[in-house]
């Protein structure tokens, strides 16, 4: 009995030891419950200690697994975020444009706003004359040579000269007239002379058979009614065959030294552009610019505004960058306003080009002026300013 005892007691501490790793093993997966077991089995501390590695085991494994979740979490919940800055940041910009583009809206309505309202207020009578007197007064210090761009040497060679340079240049003119005087220097010679031989030789000045009619008319009447001598009068000068106010004005103030205004097609666009009249009949304009400067003034005033407007303020397309009097111009925008680009428009002196006088002025040639070439021969090359 004892020994069965025994061997029973032996048996089932021998498997005692069996069961509690069964134990162990069965639950290693599950941390808790292999802890619950070692206790349980009693003298399996260890089993329960292994238990507890693996329930920490457990634990760190899913540390691991939260470890690696609560990035991608992060990530998910920036990319929002970022999406929302983003979205954020466009909208700040476009609000920024959009603030721009009103303020330059605005800027831009002030502006023509202003413009119109000065258009809309006539200037006034005494602001109109200070403007164009200093306009004047500009125009003679960037062209104090200015001078009648015909060659001449006596009242009768301006005569015809004058006569000649309607519907041409006076390039033109300057390069016919030699030989003209030179076989007719005297209103007699010019008055008995033979019309073919005329128009053959003024023939370059466009237009020959009518100024042949002109001048040997005016020069008949000149032998016949005023003894050979051009009169210094308007009233006499304007009677003679193809002379009006303009050629008339200009004889006066260049051969005589009396003031005159000559109204040729550059003086009546300049005015016009300047607002100085909106007249375009010549007399008219003759009439209100006149009006605005004293007489003594008349005859320069004329030159100058001439000159520029055969040198910078052209007819179709003016240098308004390369342009002296820009502030003063009503009309400054009209032309090329790029100061490069004008430059490259300036015409004679100003240009570096050759002018229309063979034989200009000791004024003109120190300011840097070179002569026009002879009928026939090359211009010389531009030299630039």
């Amino acid at each position: 009995m004892t020994a069965g005892r025994n061997s029973a007691v032996g048996e089932q501490a021998s498997t005692a030891p069996k069961k509690a790793a069964k134990g162990v093993k069965g639950t290693r997966g599950a941390g808790g419950p292999a802890v619950s077991a070692g206790k349980d089995a009693g003298g399996a501390g260890g089993a329960a200690g292994s238990g507890g590695a693996a329930g920490s085991g457990g634990k760190r494994a899913a540390a691991k697994k939260t470890g690696a979740a609560k990035p991608v979490k992060k990530a998910v919940a920036a990319e929002p975020v970022e999406k929302a800055a983003a979205a954020k940041s466009v909208k700040k910009k476009a609000a920024a444009a959009k603030s721009a583009k009103s303020v330059t809206k605005t800027a831009a309505a002030k502006s023509a706003k202003s413009v119109t309202k000065a258009a809309a207020e006539p200037e006034s009578r005494t602001a109109l004359v200070r403007r164009a007197r200093r306009i004047n007064r500009e125009l003679a210090e960037v062209y104090p040579y200015a001078h009648p761009e015909l060659d001449f040497e006596n009242p009768f060679q301006l005569l015809v000269a004058t006569v000649l340079s309607a519907q041409t240049t006076d390039l033109r003119v300057n390069q016919t007239t030699p030989a003209l005087f030179a076989k007719y220097p005297t209103p007699e010679d010019l008055a008995a002379a033979n019309p073919e031989e005329v128009e053959e030789l003024i023939r370059p000045t466009g237009f020959f058979r009518a100024k042949t009619k002109s001048i040997m008319g005016l020069a008949a009447a000149l032998r016949d009614e005023f003894g050979g001598e051009v009169p210094g009068r308007l009233e006499d000068l304007v009677k003679l065959p193809g002379v009006g106010r303009k050629t008339a004005f200009v004889v006066m103030g260049n051969a005589f030294g009396r003031p005159g205004i000559t109204v040729d097609t550059h003086f009546g666009r300049l005015v016009r552009r300047w607002k100085w009249t909106q007249e375009t009949d010549p007399d008219k304009v003759e009439k209100a610019v006149g009006e605005l400067f004293p007489k003594s003034d008349w005859t320069m005033l004329s030159h100058r505004v001439i000159f520029h407007g055969r040198r910078i303020c052209h007819a179709r397309k003016p240098a308004c960058g390369a342009c002296p009097i820009a502030p003063l111009c009503p009309a400054y925008g009209e032309g090329e306003t790029d100061p490069e680009k004008a430059k490259k428009l300036l015409k004679y002196e100003k240009g570096g080009f050759p002018g229309q006088r063979l034989k200009p002025p000791q004024s003109y040639l120190d300011a840097g002026g070179i002569p026009a070439p002879p009928l026939g021969a090359a211009a010389p090359p531009a030299t630039g300013e």
